[in-house]
């Protein structure tokens, strides 16, 4: 079981690339995963860790050791999980990366319902724009939509099944620069874009009788997607521009009147969000309970 212990702080330092992320991330102190992967060197005899004073960084035996030793280790801790759980009360860890969006408009309604069904589960949730390999990243699941959906993964639906990108603006810049009546139009008035970490500013689509079309407006502010969203929100509040954001999103701003909908014989859907997960490897017993949570919850 040392060697065990010794493997699994090896594999929380590389992925977290560091002694100190990974001792926040686990709750362990960075001198005991320390220990760790020098009592697993000398093991092995090898150097498994680059360390620098900025920098940690696996060796090429390390990641040999990461590729080889990280699939399996995630099948152990697997049956460990479904081992320690007793009947109808699933215990352990659940760790899911998800966008922003979901954390905001999906989550809410599952979580607390969720914990409070199963009390033994520890359950972390790590918000994340780009798309990340959930096995690498130590990770039980994800959620993301499906045109991002890795292959070989299993998908279940979860949250809405039918969402919309909304356009919106305050009162006080549609009373200064008139109201857009067409996505053409929005060509000639300020936008506040967004932008996905490391991607290009995407476009803005619509969509009415099965005519679609592709704008890229123009504006003085780019937030990036998920981190800033809600700074884009204020900025269209105090009449700086017009958003281009999920409705959901939108609707409680929409409510107090703060913006007004603009387009909506315009407005774009989309097929809501996906919970997906390895289908070759055993299924932890936390994310079991999950995926039937989830499953008998009403749309």
């Amino acid at each position: 079981m040392r060697e065990m212990a010794d493997i699994e702080a090896f594999l929380l330092v590389a992925r977290a690339k560091g002694f100190r992320e990974a001792s926040r991330v686990s709750g362990t102190s960075s001198s005991s995963l320390s220990d760790a992967v020098k009592r697993l060197e000398a093991d092995l005899g090898v150097r498994l860790l680059n360390r620098t004073t900025r920098s940690v960084l696996p060796t090429e035996a390390g990641r040999t050791l990461m590729e080889r030793l990280g699939p399996a280790f995630s099948e152990i801790t697997s049956a460990l999980d479904q081992a320690t759980s007793h009947g109808d009360r699933p215990a352990g860890s659940l760790k899911l990366n998800v966008p922003a969006s979901a954390a905001r408009l999906v989550l809410p309604r599952v979580v607390p319902a969720f914990l409070a069904t199963y009390p033994d589960i520890r359950l972390e949730i790590v918000t994340e724009e780009s798309f990340v390999d959930i096995i690498e990243g130590g990770y039980d699941a994800g959620i993301r939509y499906d045109e991002r959906l890795e292959q070989d993964m299993i998908a279940v639906p979860i949250g809405p099944r039918v969402q919309r990108y909304a356009l919106a603006a305050s009162p006080s810049y549609l009373a200064a620069r008139g109201t857009p009546q067409t996505p053409h139009e929005l060509l000639s008035h300020d936008c506040i874009r967004g932008r996905f970490s490391g991607r290009a500013i995407p476009a803005w689509e619509f969509e009415r009788d099965g005519k679609e079309l592709i704008i890229e407006p123009s504006g003085n502010l780019i937030v990036q997607s998920g981190g800033a969203t809600d700074l884009g929100i204020e900025a269209a509040k105090a009449g700086l521009g017009i958003m281009y954001l999920f409705e959901d999103w939108l609707r409680p701003h929409f409510a107090d009147k703060t913006l007004l909908p603009i387009m909506e014989d315009w407005w774009l859907s989309f097929s809501g969000p996906f919970l997906y997960y390895p289908g070759r490897r055993l299924v932890p017993s936390p994310l079991r309970a999950f995926i039937d949570f989830i499953k008998a919850m009403p749309r």
